[in-house]
């Protein structure tokens, strides 16, 4: 059997006692039932079908889910709109006979998750480089899922940073001072001897030619359209200096969310938004083709 999670907890009834032949009538929007054993200190889960046109509606079926010691209520009140963490507490928990975790929202509204699926949670990457540390985009995307504002999506993030102080030295030329990095910058360090190393971009390598027609160096490209040090492997976020290369590409058969180095908190959640959207899309298709 599959998980159940609510899209909403609008969804989830709450009673002390079933719907019986003295009154059948459940409110309209409840798919699922949670019946509190107050003496028992136990709770049930049903699923519930009804029928009728009004607010209150009769009953056609109960379908146990669980009950007695499959179910346990998470002690602490948490944004219950938070999925990926209800599904990651719900599957600590689940051990044994426990196959469904209650859970109570800061406003005391209950959800559920029965028979917990981690694999339901889509992991992103943030794909970017230090320092400065924190990472720029690292941070703008913890921030905001600190705000719950992903809460509804299902995902959670991990860091994929590359730390460029591992090309630091005097021969080293790195786009831009704000970085801190040891080495000379391309926007204020002039470069008159051949075998220098570049750092950067395909921009950077261009502002590399223009300025310093003739010179012979290398170059480490850490554009994430044609990177030498990162490819890929889940869906990912990362910046680009282009705004003209930003929305949702594909790269090495993956697809992420590309914003512009100077985006808005509001680009980056949109970019996300954009990319969840597209990949529970392609997948509904494959699910169906």
């Amino acid at each position: 059997m599959s998980m159940i999670f609510p899209d909403e907890y609008k969804y989830v009834g709450h009673s002390r006692h079933l719907p019986d032949d003295n009154d059948k009538r459940i409110y309209f929007l409840t798919k699922y039932l949670i019946v509190e054993n107050c003496d028992r200190d136990s709770y049930s889960l049903y699923e519930v079908v009804h029928e009728g046109d009004d607010l209150l509606r009769d009953v056609v079926s109960l379908k146990e889910l669980a009950s007695g010691r499959e179910v346990v209520h998470y002690d602490k009140e948490l944004n219950i709109k938070n999925r990926a963490l209800l599904i990651e507490i719900a599957t600590d928990l689940c051990k044994g006979k426990v196959n469904t975790v209650i859970f109570t929202g800061i406003d005391k509204h209950l959800t559920f998750v029965h028979r917990p699926d981690i694999e339901a949670i889509l992991d992103i990457e943030i794909v970017d480089v230090v320092p400065p540390e924190p990472s720029w985009l690292s941070s703008v995307v913890r921030r905001l899922e600190e705000s719950g504002i992903f809460g509804d999506l299902t995902i959670k993030f991990t860091d994929n940073l590359t730390d460029l102080r591992r090309f630091e030295g005097d021969n080293t030329v790195f786009p831009c001072s704000s970085s801190g990095l040891k080495g000379k910058c391309l926007d204020c360090d002039i470069i008159e001897d051949d075998g220098a190393l570049l750092v950067g971009c395909e921009i950077s390598k261009s502002l590399f030619e223009s300025r310093f027609p003739g010179l012979e160096y290398s170059f480490v490209n850490i554009c994430p359209f044609k990177s030498d040090i990162f490819k890929p492997s889940r869906p990912f976020i990362t910046r680009c200096c282009r705004s003209e290369k930003s929305g949702i590409v594909t790269i090495n058969g993956i697809r992420g969310a590309v914003v512009h180095w100077g985006a808005s908190e509001f680009d980056v959640t949109r970019a996300i938004w954009d990319l969840v959207a597209d990949i529970r899309e392609r997948d509904e298709k494959e699910a169906l083709s």
